[in-house]
């Protein structure tokens, strides 16, 4: 795939997967503000009631209280007019209530009291009751006259639309001007009952907060931990008849963000598990694609390398192939035996390219057949120095040993471990541009052996160390190898060292040289 059609289609698709997160993210929010504006409607609903049925309450109060000394079971007759007085003091206030039941026959019209009625059309004929109410001032009995507060008037015998109005009406008249306290005309228990009551019925079932101010002053009548804030709802309460009242019951929700969001937890939760199936979706799918790029690559160079390192032994055996046939070369059997070594040697050379290929092919489909037993680390090192000894003199270079661990058993195969060790110091030559300088240690830390093998060569990158034992992986200078290679040789000797249940690892900084280090298990 052409580098810029790849770069386009991650740019696209990362574009998508964010409009999709922000197309969630926008839905998300707008059902939260649905929801919230939901709230707010059946919270408004629910204290509207609540308002509502506290002046019901209190009026059902008053009519109960009163209506023992208003009941008048005779039948009038036609010219007697029948009283009855019932008074109550109010010492905290300084007032005198005074109840009167007169029952007079009468036809008359009834003019408005306390709000407007039409009186030319309000007729009222025959027995007519007639209920009041007065407040007088305690203090101006003393001073010898009477003062009166108020004074609120009932008539009986009418519409129950006119009588119900009147007297509701007569009754806000008289708590007005009464001024009752606000604590013994509803209790705490009772708002919470209402309040209560009506939000559940507007499907709101979470704890709350309330309390009655009167012009913006807390009153007695609240819960301990209510909070005034911006999202607190009021309602006034005890309206008068102008439809006003200085009274005003709030209520809070502290819960309030939570239970709004459980609303539409279902729809986040599902939102939150999809997008996070496509993003990591998304992410292994770009992983993949940039790994196929990587190892394409990879297996370019592979097989670039493998070509080269093929081509120069075949025209080597080419070349000495013609020139034994040659008339003047075939007679002559010490020349034909060294084009003969030559081809036997590239032979080899190439034999052993294979063999390196064929092994990591077997050790990663598990069918590499490897057979341990009892072996010194010491005897395998010193072993694997014959092999590339004279590799390391040719350059005017050095090997040195410093084998100073106390126990070197371990449970290898001696063939592959010296692989291993030979693929190392085949390295350490390859990528040391000057004389070879490779120095070897061991020691016992524990129940296992370290080896270290370090060299003075070129080093390498943070980067390369942690790729340096993958599979083809070969460090690039520019667009050309340095060094010729396969990148199978530390691939090897890590697969062959993990199936010894040791450890390998690198330590290097670039132009300083390379410290491979491996761990082993000791057996006793």
């Amino acid at each position: 795939m052409n580098k810029k059609i790849f770069v386009l289609l991650v740019v696209l698709m990362s574009l998508s997967l964010i409009g999709i997160i922000f197309v969630q993210s926008f839905f998300i929010n707008r059902s939260l503000e649905n929801e919230r504006q939901q709230f707010t409607l059946n919270v408004k609903r629910a204290l509207s009631y609540v308002s509502k049925q506290i002046d019901d309450y209190e009026y059902r109060n008053y009519l109960d209280n009163i209506q023992p000394f208003l009941k008048n079971n005779k039948q009038p007759d036609s010219t007697s007019v029948q009283r009855l007085f019932v008074a109550f003091e109010d010492k905290e206030n300084d007032q005198t209530i005074v109840h009167q039941n007169i029952i007079l026959e009468e036809r008359f019209k009834v003019p408005s009291l306390f709000f407007e009625i039409d009186a030319d059309s309000t007729d009222f004929s025959n027995y007519i009751n007639e209920k009041s109410t007065e407040v007088f001032r305690n203090s101006s009995v003393d001073n010898g006259s009477v003062e009166r507060i108020s004074r609120v008037r009932e008539f009986d015998d009418m519409s129950d639309d006119a009588k119900n109005f009147l007297q509701r009406g007569a009754f806000k008249s008289l708590i007005s001007a009464y001024n009752y306290p606000i604590y013994k005309r509803v209790s705490p228990e009772l708002i919470e009952n209402f309040v209560k009551k009506n939000l559940e019925e507007q499907g709101i079932q979470i704890n709350f907060e309330y309390a009655i101010y009167d012009n913006d002053l807390s009153t007695k009548i609240r819960t301990d931990n209510f909070e005034k804030t911006e999202n607190s709802y009021g309602v006034p309460i005890f309206l008068d008849n102008n439809n006003e009242s200085s009274f005003n019951l709030w209520v809070d929700f502290p819960a309030r963000n939570r239970f709004l969001i459980s609303t539409i937890l279902w729809m986040i939760v599902l939102s939150i598990i999809f997008t996070t199936v496509i993003i990591v979706a998304y992410t292994s799918a770009i992983y993949q694609l940039i790994q196929q790029r990587q190892i394409s690559q990879i297996k370019t160079d592979f097989i670039n390398n493998m070509t080269h390192e093929f081509k120069t032994p075949i025209a080597t055996i080419n070349l000495a192939l013609d020139s034994i046939k040659n008339p003047k070369i075939i007679d002559n059997k010490e020349r034909v035996l060294r084009y003969l070594g030559m081809i036997k040697e590239e032979n080899k050379r190439m034999h052993a390219q294979v063999e390196n290929v064929l092994r990591i092919s077997k050790l990663e489909k598990n069918e590499l057949n490897i057979s341990k037993e009892r072996l010194k680390l010491h005897d395998i090192v010193e072993d694997a120095m014959t092999h590339i000894q004279l590799l390391v003199e040719d350059r005017k270079g050095y090997l040195k040993l410093h084998l100073n661990a106390a126990k070197s058993s371990i449970l290898a195969n001696e063939t592959h471990f010296t692989n291993v060790i030979v693929n190392i110091f085949d390295n350490a030559i390859k990528y040391s541009d000057d004389a070879p300088k490779i120095d070897v240690y061991s020691e016992n830390i524990g129940n296992n052996i370290l080896l270290k093998i370090s060299d003075q060569g070129n080093g390498m990158s943070k980067q390369v160390q942690k790729k340096v034992f993958e599979k083809f992986y070969r460090e690039h200078s520019g667009n050309v190898h340095n060094v010729k290679g396969h990148g199978l040789g530390l691939a090897y000797v890590k697969r062959i060292i993990d199936d010894h249940q040791g450890h390998i690892s690198v330590e290097s900084e670039k132009g300083k040289g390379s410290t491979f280090i491996i761990r082993l298990p000791l057996i006793s």
